[in-house]
């Protein structure tokens, strides 16, 4: 494959891109730019671009490795390792919730499942009226969707949803439930299915074949397989003088033992809502409202499993192109949570640590493999009084853990919506339905279903809860007293820091997050931009 198809990437860097491995220097690195931008994933890499081509001297720093078409080859044994935080074994601190996270170039725009959706208007309305973001309207939001669509090929996904997705579709017609296609974010797509892996075919149009090499070839250095440790500040100017770090080793995680500093005249945070909370704590650089690493919302995912009569080959095609807001408008945005219904692809090696079962048990499942299908509720967390999402903290090593308690609001949307996706799959005709839970039985029929669905004790490690959907700790309002940053990211109590990633949303979206991180980067850069511009 990789003979046939061009590398951007190796292209790129045999064209002069100024990219640092910092597993190959020798010696401790000391740089100086204008802007320096920590992360490189859906914040980062817009901030790079925009910043880039103003004339500013942008240095990126991206704590994982550099990967491209070349290196992607559909393996799971491979992927997780290179591409996500963890090994993809990352965990909430009582490993209630498994989440997924990208820790490459391009962070989780390299990993995602293309999924994009605007911000949702009752999500900004409700910003508005409870964080006092008057200026995050529709009206005033769509020119910065309508920027980002067109630059990354966001459009309705033309071909036939896969049979995975299409029992999804096929429920909800049986059962009138509100239900429509999904935009991706793709240009030539090969229907491959296998997204969460890197894209073989650079079809999709994440920041590590867009923005990033746009940055690099307006002359953006990025140094890779580098870990910031701390920002150091100037208490008394109220500014970031340095941003501290390790440069890693070849695993990407053991320390080299050299030493990493930048000077730059701004500082922009997009390490993502786990990442950047944690250089802020591990900083000591409090803000007034005490908010830094509170308010983290997940989007806790509830599973239910199928066996369905037909071959659905959940590893085939675009992974998601149908969804069902139907439980979304069921009842008020601060009632009970919420759920958007998706599917997921499904491969062996995660799909083997979230399935229920051990053994010959799971092992018989496996033996009908091309006949399973999986659907998906995303909680709506962060609008109900007792929804208030979890809190980073920092291990002895200094390293993040995410404290995300499961209590009474969050297990009622988790069983309300396995009863609800049971219901959509025997609609489309399965023959089993399974939720993911260890005390869990398959059920042949309905009333069966819900009675076991019931009667299924809710607790941490029994129910298989999953996330790749990361939000909040450092949340944009209007007012320092309650807020972290500005509507435009930027930080209350430090004049050069910017923060352009998925953190600064006061709630969860309500939907996948990867095109909102995209149209508020872009307009904090842009505002950016202008403001080094004034004072050059």
């Amino acid at each position: 494959m990789s003979d046939k198809i061009v590398d951007p990437i190796r292209q790129g860097i045999a064209g002069g891109w100024k990219v640092i491995d910092g597993a190959a220097q020798r010696e401790d690195l000391k740089l100086e730019a204008d802007v320096v931008i920590i992360g490189s994933g859906a914040g980062g890499g817009i901030a790079a671009e925009v910043l880039s081509q103003a004339g500013l001297d942008v240095l990126i720093l991206e704590e994982g490795g550099l990967y491209s078409s070349t290196d992607f080859r559909l393996s799971e044994a491979k992927a997780y390792p290179q591409l996500y935080q963890e090994s993809a074994a990352r965990q909430t601190a009582d490993k209630g919730i498994s989440i997924l996270q990208g820790r490459a170039v391009g962070g989780g725009t390299t990993v995602n499942w293309t999924s994009s959706f605007r911000t949702p208007g009752d999500t900004l309305r409700w910003w508005r009226d409870q964080h006092g973001l008057t200026a995050l309207s529709e009206e005033a939001m769509r020119p910065w969707f309508d920027k980002v669509e067109q630059r990354l090929g966001i459009g309705p996904w033309e071909g036939e949803p896969n049979a995975n997705n299409q029992v999804l579709e096929r429920g909800c017609l049986a059962l009138g439930l509100r239900h429509a296609r999904i935009r991706r974010n793709v240009r030539g797509c090969w229907n491959l299915g296998y997204c969460g892996m890197g894209c073989p075919t650079n079809a999709k149009q994440s920041m590590l074949v867009t923005c990033i090499p746009a940055a690099l070839d307006k002359g953006a250095r990025l140094l890779t397989r580098a870990r910031v440790d701390r920002l150091q500040s100037d208490q008394a100017q109220g500014r970031i003088a340095e941003v501290w770090g390790s440069l890693l080793s070849a695993d990407g995680v053991t320390p080299s033992g050299r030493a990493l500093s930048v000077r730059a005249r701004h500082v922009v945070l997009a390490a993502g809502a786990i990442g950047t909370p944690a250089i802020m704590l591990r900083s000591g650089l409090a803000d007034p409202s005490g908010l830094t690493g509170k308010r983290t919302f997940l989007h806790p995912v509830a599973l239910s499993a199928a066996l369905m009569p037909e071959r659905v080959e959940p590893y085939n095609g675009a992974p998601q192109t149908v969804y069902s807001d139907h439980y979304m408008h069921t009842q008020p945005l601060d009632g009970p949570l919420g759920f958007k219904l998706e599917v997921p692809p499904i491969h062996p090696l995660l799909a083997s640590v979230t399935f229920p079962g051990f053994g010959p048990e799971q092992a018989g499942l496996w033996r009908k493999f091309p006949h399973l299908h999986a659907t998906l509720a995303l909680l709506r967390d962060g609008f109900n009084e007792n929804s208030v999402g979890g809190e980073v903290r920092l291990r002895g090593d200094g390293s993040p853990l995410l404290d995300y308690p499961l209590n009474d609001v969050l297990w009622d949307g988790v069983r309300r919506s396995w009863l609800a996706m049971a219901e959509i799959q025997f609609a489309a005709g399965a023959k089993i339905v399974l939720p993911l839970h260890e005390q869990s039985h398959p059920a042949s029929r309905l009333g069966q279903a819900k009675a076991m669905i019931e009667a299924l004790p809710l607790q941490a490690l029994q129910a298989k809860l999953v996330s790749a959907h990361v939000m909040g700790g450092m949340a944009m309002g209007d007012d320092p007293a309650r807020s972290v940053v500005d509507d435009h990211g930027r930080h209350w109590s430090w004049r050069n820091l910017t923060v352009a990633d998925g953190s600064i949303f006061p709630t969860s979206i309500g939907a996948n997050p990867q095109l909102s991180i995209y149209a508020f980067a872009w307009r904090a850069a842009t505002a950016l931009s202008a403001q080094l511009a004034s004072r050059s």
